[in-house]
Parts: structure tokens; C-alpha cells; sequence
């Protein structure tokens, strides 16, 4: 059982991180998002919200915008 969860749970990971690098993506109107950016997001899908936006920031993104990319990451 717990196997199946897990499972389950590696298959929803690219949409949460997709989700977040979409929101940087906007902000960058068109720019594909560096690897940096989607590092920063794969952080914040383990919940570590602070070290998400911290990472985004020193890519470059907005405070505000790295705040809301980070906050969809690990929903």
C-alpha cells in the first residue's frame, strides 16, 4: 500500500513544479525559466517554502511573484 502512494505521488510532482515554473514563466513574458528556477520550485514542492522563494529570488524573479510560484508548488 504505501508503495501505491508513493507511486501516486512521484506521478504528481511534474504538474506541482510545472504549476510554478508557469508562474515564473509569465513574469519572464515568454522567457523559458532557467534550470535554477526549476530546482527552486522542485524545493518548494517538498514544502520548504522559504528556501523555494529564496531560490527564485536569486534568479531573479520578483519577491511577490516567487511568494505565489512557491505557494502552488507543493499543492
Amino acid at each position: 500500500m504505501a508503495l501505491a502512494l508513493g507511486g501516486g505521488a512521484a506521478f504528481a510532482a511534474p504538474a506541482d513544479v510545472t504549476a510554478c515554473v508557469d508562474q515564473v514563466e509569465r513574469e519572464l513574458q515568454g522567457g523559458e525559466a532557467p534550470d535554477s528556477v526549476r530546482m527552486a520550485c522542485y524545493v518548494g514542492l517538498t514544502g520548504d517554502v522559504e528556501q523555494c522563494v529564496s531560490g527564485l529570488t536569486a534568479s531573479g524573479v520578483t519577491n511577490g511573484t516567487a511568494v505565489g510560484a512557491c505557494r502552488v508548488a507543493p499543492q
